[in-house]
């Protein structure tokens, strides 16, 4: 008998590959049922948010100066932006660019007039540098 010839030399069944779950024994997620009727019996959660203070700026316009210019200035100064007049201005609540209106004079005071809401900045995208 040939040496390849010998039973002994079939090779061996392997055993069948078994799918990963993560950790061995691990059981299936269970979640909460919940009553219906539920959702909408607290208050809404953009309620709890309606008396937090807001950081709002707006932006007229914006230059460049030496420290020396800026020594310089007394009263009665002019200092020139980089907007014309009638250009609208940029409205920032909490450093972030929302908005551009237009400025007004209502009762003596400067109001502004939003003409423009800015979508959101898409997630993931890289924040835009400010102008200046």
């Amino acid at each position: 008998m040939a040496e390849n010839d010998t039973p002994e030399s079939a090779p061996a069944p392997q055993p069948e590959p078994q799918q990963q779950t993560g950790e061995q024994g691990a059981s299936p997620l269970k979640l909460p049922t919940f009553e219906p009727g539920a959702v909408g019996s607290g208050p809404r959660a953009i309620d709890l948010l309606s008396d937090v203070n807001l950081n709002v700026k707006i932006e007229l316009g914006r230059t460049r100066m030496l420290v020396e210019d800026v020594l310089r200035l007394s009263e009665g100064a002019v200092v020139e932006l980089d907007k014309l007049a009638g250009d609208p201005v940029d409205v920032y609540v909490n450093e972030r660019h929302v908005a551009r209106g237009e400025v007004l004079v209502l009762n003596d005071n400067f109001c502004v007039r939003i003409n423009e809401i800015l979508a959101p900045p898409t997630e993931g995208a890289a924040p835009a540098a400010k102008a200046g």
